[in-house]
């Protein structure tokens, strides 16, 4: 029997193979994995040359900064011997003169700009260097290799300097001031009582009488335990009257910085700025 559509042939199973126009034939996929190995290959190499160039980049760093680290050095210490010289140093205190405001071995900052007359004030601390005679005696040496070592430390500024060739004290009186004790038991400055709450407790403003004009360009210094410091009192009969020049004076110290727990800043005190002391009487 036959239709419009023709003949058909039946397979052996009974079921009607597909032509090549059929559906299922064109949905079989074309044969193109073996045309993939290669490239998944190649991205295999590629990856692993990148890594490669990754590790080498990664190196390069560590083998940088090896070189550059002298220049690092030179360059930290070239910076601190500036500081150093011009703007800051620190200073151990190396005697009881100060107490209780700075304590033996206490480590203080100063600052080297203020060291001109219109810088240095009534009631500031400054370091100085010694005017001529007033430490006497043999200084206690550093010999040795450690004498050495701490002495370049110090000359770069890594160190606190020793203090064995100057002093620290408070500055009573500048150029012009007439200072003298004690009326009151208080130690005057143009005939206006100064009010020491800095003095290191049970001490008198000052057991020996004085009074004394500072010249122009000269200080008159105290340390705040009066009864063993050797300021300017002490010092009356030698060549320079007891007077620092200004041009001795190495700076101010500003602040303690060691032991941590004394660290604090040094403010001028307030009975300096009472009004009328710097006018004279």
């Amino acid at each position: 029997m036959t239709t419009d559509d023709g003949p058909r042939r039946v397979g052996a199973t009974g079921e009607v193979p597909p032509t090549d126009s059929s559906p299922a034939a064109a949905q079989v996929p074309p044969l193109v994995a073996s045309e993939h190995r290669p490239a998944r290959r190649a991205t295999s190499r590629s990856s692993g040359a990148r890594r490669g160039r990754n590790q080498r980049r990664a190196r390069k760093p560590h083998k940088s900064f090896l070189r550059e680290l002298p220049g690092i050095v030179i360059t930290a210490l070239v910076i601190s011997v500036l500081i150093k010289t011009f703007l800051v140093q620190a200073f151990y205190i190396p005697s009881g003169s100060m107490e209780n405001t700075l304590l033996v071995n206490d480590r203080v900052l100063v600052n080297k700009l203020a060291d001109k007359p219109d810088e240095i004030h009534r009631g500031d601390v400054v370091v100085f260097r010694d005017p001529g005679g007033w430490l006497e005696g043999d200084q206690p040496g550093r010999g040795g290799l450690i004498g050495l070592i701490r002495d370049g430390l110090v000359f770069v500024g890594l160190a606190p300097a020793a203090g064995e060739e100057d002093l620290i004290k408070r500055v009573i009186g500048v150029g012009g001031d007439t200072v003298a004790c004690c009326t009151n038991h208080h130690v005057t400055v143009n005939g206006h009582e100064l009010q020491e709450p800095y003095l290191y407790p049970g001490d008198l403003p000052s057991t020996d009488p004085f009074s004394e004009k500072v010249p122009a360009g000269e200080l008159w210094v105290m340390g705040d335990h009066r009864s063993v410091s050797e300021d300017s009192r002490a010092h009356r009969q030698q060549p320079g009257g007891g007077f620092v020049p200004v041009k001795d004076v190495i700076g101010r110290a500003f602040t303690v910085v060691w032991p941590l727990d004394r660290a604090r800043l040094l403010h001028r005190p307030a009975t300096f700025d009472q009004p009328g002391l710097a006018s004279g009487p």
